[in-house]
């Protein structure tokens, strides 16, 4: 996932809002995977509430950046809750990379996760809303993809 992440951002950054910058979401993708693989990921439509989730990240976030030295330390701490807040053009952008990246998955493992969780369309684009705050033009290709997947049955409509 943070190979993705981290490629994804650098390869679709042409849809990002011309303000960014590149290097803080790359940064900010791969510190808030780290993050979550300490913490233990949960799926998106696992059932786990995000304030559990998050509760796990915070803890998995102060040990990690507790190892490092200060100065390092600080600018991380500072990227993920900037990712976390999702306040800035930047963290927008990283989020809506960390979005896409399982959502593309799910559609190229013909719904896979989908399928097993009982998944519908709207739940999907209730999910993927926030990729259209910072790359309005990805969430275009999407809903077309949403719409390829209730198609080809492996996406409730």
């Amino acid at each position: 996932h943070s190979w993705q992440l981290a490629m994804m951002a650098f390869v679709l950054s042409e849809y990002a809002p011309p303000e960014i910058e590149h290097m803080r979401v790359l940064k900010m993708v791969l510190i808030h995977d780290i993050v979550e693989i300490d913490a233990g990921d949960s799926p998106a439509y696992s059932g786990v509430t995000k304030a559990d989730q998050f509760a796990r990240e915070t803890i998995a976030a102060d040990r990690l950046f507790g190892l490092l030295p200060q100065d390092i330390a600080d600018e991380f701490r500072a990227l993920w809750d900037e990712f976390e807040q999702q306040k800035s053009p930047d963290a927008l952008f990283a989020r809506a990379m960390d979005r896409l990246q399982p959502f593309l998955h799910n559609y190229f493992t013909s719904g896979k996760m989908w399928i097993e969780h009982k998944i519908r369309a709207g739940q999907v684009r209730q999910r993927m809303a926030i990729v259209g705050k910072s790359a309005p033009q990805l969430l275009e290709l999407i809903e077309d993809l949403i719409m390829d997947a209730v198609t080809k049955g492996f996406l409730r409509p």
